[in-house]
C-alpha cells in the first residue's frame, strides 16, 4: 500500500489513514512528530502521507506511540532502520513495544469471535496487511513524564491505561487536538456505531472500570478536535466524546 488519504484536521495536524487504522503527523517548521505507525503493510502509505506534505520521512524527528499493538507499531521498525528515528512510548508501555510480555488479542483468541456480524472481512483485510506479524521493537524508550515533551508540536502525554497497561494520549495544546490510540474511537470495521465510542470489549487488555478511569484523564484538557487511533476525526470537546462514549458502552 503506497497511497495515503492525508487530511489536515487543525493548523499543522494531519491524519492519515490505512488499514482500518490512523497515524497523526504534527508540522513545526520543517519537521514532523509521527503519532502510531499502522500495520506492517502500511509503511509505505505512512511514508506516502509524509511526503504528501512536501516533507521526507527524515524529517520526523521521533515516532511517538500510543501503545504497542501490532496496528500501531508498523512503522516504527522500518523507519529506525531506514532513518534512525526513535521511538517513545510511556516507560510502561516500553516492555510490551520490546515483547517481554504481551497484551494482544492472539489469532487464537480471535478464532471464537469469527462467527460475529463484521469480523471476518476485517480479519482478512487485517491478516494480509501484517496482523499476524510477531513485531517487536527492541530500540522503544520510554518518553520523560511530566510536561510536554522537546518534539515538534510540543505533544502532552496524558496516561490512560486500560486498553493496554501503559496506554498513552497526545494533547497538542496549541493546536486544541488529542490523540486518543484506541483509549477512544470513533468507529471501527466491527463497530455497527459511529460516533465516540469504546472499542470492542474483547480488544481490551483491562477491565471496562478501569479504562473508564484512563479516561477521566482526558475529560478536562483543552481540546476539540479528537484524532482517534480508529473511525473518522471527531470536532467537538473531548470531555462530551468521553461522557458519550462511556454513556454508550
Amino acid at each position: 500500500m503506497g497511497r495515503s488519504s492525508l487530511v489536515q484536521v487543525a493548523r499543522d495536524v494531519f491524519v492519515g489513514a490505512g488499514t482500518a487504522v490512523n497515524w497523526v503527523l504534527v508540522r513545526e517548521g520543517s519537521d514532523l512528530t509521527l503519532i502510531d505507525g499502522g500495520y506492517p503493510g502500511d509503511v509505505a502509505a505512512v511514508e506516502a502521507s509524509i511526503r504528501e506534505l512536501g516533507r521526507d520521512p527524515r524529517d520526523v524527528r521521533a515516532i511517538l506511540v500510543t501503545h504497542a499493538h501490532v496496528d500501531h507499531l508498523g512503522a516504527v521498525n522500518p523507519f529506525h532502520a531506514r532513518y534512525g528515528t526513535p521511538v517513545y512510548l510511556h516507560p510502561v508501555e516500553v516492555a510490551h513495544a520490546r515483547r517481554e510480555y504481551l497484551e494482544q488479542l492472539t489469532p487464537r483468541e480471535l478464532l471464537p469471535r469469527l462467527w460475529r456480524p463484521r469480523v471476518l472481512p476485517w480479519a482478512v483485510r487485517v491478516l494480509r496487511a501484517g496482523a499476524a506479524r510477531d513485531v517487536a521493537a527492541p530500540h522503544a524508550e520510554p518518553f520523560s513524564v511530566g510536561g510536554a515533551l522537546d518534539l515538534p508540536g510540543s505533544p502532552v502525554p496524558v496516561a490512560t491505561p486500560g486498553h493496554t497497561s501503559g496506554h498513552t494520549a497526545y494533547h497538542f495544546p496549541a493546536a486544541g487536538a488529542v490523540a486518543t490510540g484506541d483509549v477512544l474511537i470513533t468507529g471501527h470495521a466491527v463497530s455497527r456505531t459511529r460516533g465516540p465510542q469504546l472499542i470492542a470489549p474483547w480488544f481490551d487488555h483491562g477491565d471496562r472500570g478501569e479504562i473508564r478511569a484512563g479516561l477521566a484523564a482526558l475529560e478536562d484538557l483543552d481540546a476539540e478536535v479528537v484524532l482517534p487511533g480508529h473511525g473518522p476525526v471527531h470536532h467537538g470537546r473531548v470531555g462530551e466524546a468521553v461522557r458519550r462514549a462511556c454513556s454508550a458502552s
